[in-house]
């Protein structure tokens, strides 16, 4: 599959496509210029160093070939339980409010449902997040490799059951 985007009606912001190796440096560099430098010293970058991307569950929405959004999953446990890690999710300044991060965040989430997967964790903003059903409900017990707001640390379940029992250190899935 390379798009999901609904055809039923045209969407304010371009299709999603499922991330290539082709565009990495272009997305890279999407990401550096929506967080900086900063996003370097983020706990959440510990877990994506020498991880191996998860390319069926990561998307960019292009616009005119260049990537004005993205999102990534990465292999990570919890515990020693395999659960999908989402982030970076990043939208160009121009392409916001029109509903394109919720779409990305959607869409990597089906597709890791699809791929068997149990649950998705992020650090990210409670209410942003919760409109598709991330919550910090069943988080208390989940360490994340370096200072964090454990009220941002945040799960969603992919099937029933999916974010209960997960609790430990959050590491690169060392089967990745």
């Amino acid at each position: 599959m390379t798009s999901v985007q609904k055809s039923v009606s045209p969407e304010p912001y371009p299709p999603l496509v499922i991330e290539t190796p082709a565009m990495e440096a272009a997305v890279t560099a999407l990401i550096d210029r929506v967080f900086g430098p900063g996003r370097f010293a983020k706990s959440s970058e510990r877990l994506r160093e020498g991880n191996t991307l998860l390319a069926d569950c990561s998307f960019v929405s292009l616009r005119d070939g260049a990537p004005v959004g993205c999102v990534r999953m990465w292999p990570v446990t919890i515990g020693g339980e395999p659960v999908a890690f989402l982030g970076p999710l990043a939208v160009d300044p121009d392409e916001r409010s029109a509903g394109l991060g919720q779409a990305l965040v959607e869409a990597a989430c089906e597709a890791a449902r699809a791929a068997g997967w149990r649950a998705v964790l992020l650090v990210g903003d409670g209410p942003y997040f919760g409109r598709v059903g991330f919550t910090n409900a069943h988080t208390a017990g989940v360490i994340m490799p370096g200072p964090v707001d454990q009220r941002r640390v945040l799960l969603l379940p992919l099937r029933d059951g999916g974010d209960q029992g997960l609790s430990g250190p959050v590491a690169v899935d060392p089967r990745a």
